[in-house]
């Protein structure tokens, strides 16, 4: 088995020799050791690369690709972030050699010069420093020139903010349960799907469901989130295993981490000894290198800016556009509509993981700014209501102003439907999220801060999945009067994934996002966490193939990232710090639930974020404990007082403009875009029709008037 050899003892000898390198001069690496150790690196990642995507192609050309397969079609690093995932991995393999290197020919002090390493590797290249324009109204596509002081900040491609120190077994990049009989804080680390089974799992299906909360308030935490952070897999560096033994094999070693099932596990007897999970992409570290720990990578722009519409990066961007019509529209697809209504158009790219799950319908996957457009049928229903929404809002602009061109329009429509996904996240969705700790943790807007990190948090991308336990194991389509649509009305959650052909050929999106305004979201319950769909059956679209769950994953990856445990968040977030059960049951208010953590776990100190956030009880009238409320507040309020393009910083709209724009409802959205007439008045509290239900006449719309130019 392949293991990673640095120790902390490289870190610290690497620290100190940055520090005295001007005192000492040090044995070291030569220039040209530094070099043929980065050309051996490239050579061997660079092929795990072509291997890897040549593997995939061949994976999703056969009738039954994996769920693994299925799976890395959405977590495929594309474009710039391939190129910074990749520097990121030649990074780690070159230190790797060089330190083997130094080791074998009795160096003493294996310190060399990170910044030559640095720029031999290739660390700046694959963000190309963008020249900001100081007086553009508009965002950049991928987030640069934002911050004037420092134009990278919260751009794509960048590492994920820490708040608190990375923690790794080996203070560098293996995962806390890497190596076997190793202990964190003196005890063992448990299995992630033990603590699946023990602590989210639950035998009776029947899902506690939301009395105030519709569907929509689980559907749209999703929407925000593919908005705001997004760390695609990274690739095997050593061509001595391959993805394919990690996944048939269960072989651990350099980026693959598989999650063992426990001795009893039902899995172990339909599909082997475990789940194939590979680790996050990762960035090169950062001058001055005080720390070498791993950074995950974010190839998102940190920033509420609807880029899960129109991508991060220039040339998705341009991809997605209409560059044909002098309209400013994004493309839409030229071989299916919804009873005259657009779709986005089909990916392109050969085959397609949503062409597998009706081999008859033959249905590629949506194409969108974000590449998980198309995992599930609500979020590509989604998709499909901001796609139609841009291209309303060009066409309307055209008409009040003639002479902007195609540029023009198509930056004031994008630049109006990122300040819509921001009304709507913070008017409408996180008061009712974080309930009665809102004000403490957002309060009212005072105005851009440029000194405020917008950036996008490691443990955010954790805490931020809370939503998982709202998803319900069945999704309804309903008629126009509200009541089931066709034969198969209420379809089980895991027939959805990659489903693009329920939408083309059965039906549109029209039942679907009824059933989002009219059916309700999952409640949080601690004796039913997360619904047995997701737990056992993710992205297992047909009988064929075997599910993953997403729990286990939720907690392999927060060791992945080398995440703190929840003691030390507790701390952070200026909350008490359990020690002992009956401690953590006055946290909990479940004496049970302590009890159960406690035997998987030693200490509270090593609970996993993910498992213990999402184990408190519920603040008042919100849908989050008090961990989670602090995690989530704090990172809404950095994206939102350090975007200088934020909707209501004076400067980016007009008052009157300001005005219009506090009307926009996603009531309207959906009258706008859909053949919807009748719609709640309160769409993310849970409806039930015709009860608060009002015709679209009733539903203020977005007057644009303010937008008429005068000067052009």
């Amino acid at each position: 088995m392949q293991v990673f050899l640095p120790l902390p003892v490289l870190l610290a000898s690497l620290a100190l020799f940055q520090a005295a390198a001007s005192a000492t001069k040090a044995q070291t690496p030569s220039t040209a050791a530094i070099s043929d150790a980065v050309n051996q690196a490239k050579v061997q990642v660079n092929k795990a690369f072509l291997d890897s995507r040549t593997r995939l192609k061949t994976a999703m050309s056969t009738e039954a690709p994996t769920t693994r397969q299925l799976s890395e079609y959405l977590k495929h690093a594309k474009g710039r972030t391939r190129t910074a995932i990749r520097n990121g991995q030649v990074w780690e393999e070159s230190l790797k050699r060089l330190r083997q290197k130094a080791t074998q020919t009795n160096v003493t002090d294996p310190s060399l010069d990170l910044t030559a390493l640095s720029w031999e590797v290739g660390c700046d290249a694959p963000v190309p420093m963008v020249k900001c324009d100081e007086n553009s109204p508009y965002r950049t596509i991928t987030g640069d020139c934002n911050n004037r002081r420092n134009p990278a900040l919260g751009a794509a491609n960048r590492a994920l903010a820490r708040w608190l120190p990375a923690e790794y077994e080996d203070g560098l990049s293996l995962p806390f349960g890497w190596t076997p009989g190793k202990t964190r804080n003196g005890f063992p680390v448990p299995l992630a799907r033990e603590v699946s089974n023990k602590i989210a799992g639950y035998l009776n299906e029947e899902d506690v469901l939301d009395q105030n909360r519709s569907l929509l308030f689980m559907q749209w935490g999703q929407v925000v989130d593919h908005d705001l952070d997004f760390a695609p897999d990274t690739e095997l560096g050593s061509s001595e295993y391959s993805k394919a033994q990690c996944d048939e094999y269960c072989i651990q070693g350099d980026n693959c981490f598989p999650i063992m099932f426990p001795r009893n596990d039902e899995k172990v007897r339909t599909q082997g000894k475990c789940m194939p999970f590979f680790r996050a992409g990762f960035v090169c570290p950062s001058p001055p290198y005080q720390s070498l720990a791993r950074e995950q990578i974010n190839a998102l722009t940190s920033f509420l800016d609807a880029s899960l519409v129109y991508g991060p990066e220039p040339s998705l961007a341009r991809r997605l556009r209409d560059l044909s019509s002098p309209l400013g529209l994004l493309a839409v697809n030229q071989e299916a509509w919804d009873h005259g209504l657009a779709y986005p158009p089909f990916d392109s790219k050969k085959p397609s993981p949503c062409e597998f799950i009706n081999t008859t319908a033959r249905v590629p996957c949506f194409l969108a700014g974000d590449s998980r457009a198309s995992e599930q049928i609500l979020l590509a229903t989604s998709h499909t209501l901001l796609l139609r929404e841009h291209n309303r809002l060009a066409r309307e602009l055209k008409r009040l102003n003639p002479q902007w061109d195609g540029e023009k329009l198509y930056q004031e429509a994008r630049k109006i439907l990122g300040a819509f996904i921001q009304i709507i996240t913070f008017r409408d969705y996180l008061p009712i999220v974080l309930g009665d700790e809102m004000e403490k943790w957002i309060p009212p807007y005072q105005g851009y801060n440029q000194s405020v990190d917008p950036r996008i948090s490691n443990v955010f991308t954790f805490a931020f999945r809370f939503g998982h336990l709202e998803v319900p194991a069945t999704m309804s389509r309903l008629d126009e009067n509200y009541q089931p649509w066709g034969p198969e009305a209420e379809l089980p959650l895991h027939t959805l994934f990659f489903n693009t052909w329920r939408i083309v050929k059965d039906g549109g999106i029209d039942p679907l996002v009824r059933g989002l305004l009219a059916k309700k979201s999952k409640l949080m319950n601690q004796d039913k966490m997360m619904t047995g769909e997701l737990r056992n059956k993710l992205f297992q679209p047909t009988h064929k193939i075997h599910g993953f769950d997403l729990a286990a994953i939720n907690i392999q990856r927060g060791r992945d990232h080398g995440m703190p445990g929840y003691n030390s968040w507790r701390g952070f977030c200026d909350l008490s710090q359990p020690q002992t059960l009956e401690e953590l049951r006055a946290v909990l208010k479940n004496e049970k639930l302590a009890k159960k953590l406690l035997d998987l776990y030693g200490t509270p100190d090593n609970i996993d974020i993910w498992i213990g956030g999402t184990a408190e009880p519920l603040v008042e009238r919100g849908r989050v404990g008090p961990l989670l409320a602090c995690l989530l507040g704090r990172q809404f309020q950095q994206i939102r007082d350090g975007d200088r393009f934020w909707w209501e910083n004076p400067g980016v709209f007009t008052e009157k403009q300001r005005n219009a724009l506090q009307k926009m409802s996603f009531s309207r959205l959906v009258c706008d875009n859909t053949h919807i007439t009748k719609v709640p008045l309160h769409p993310f509290q849970a409806n039930s029709y015709p009860h608060g239900f009002v015709d679209c006449s009733a539903i203020d719309k977005l007057d644009l008037s303010p937008w008429a130019s005068v000067e052009d």
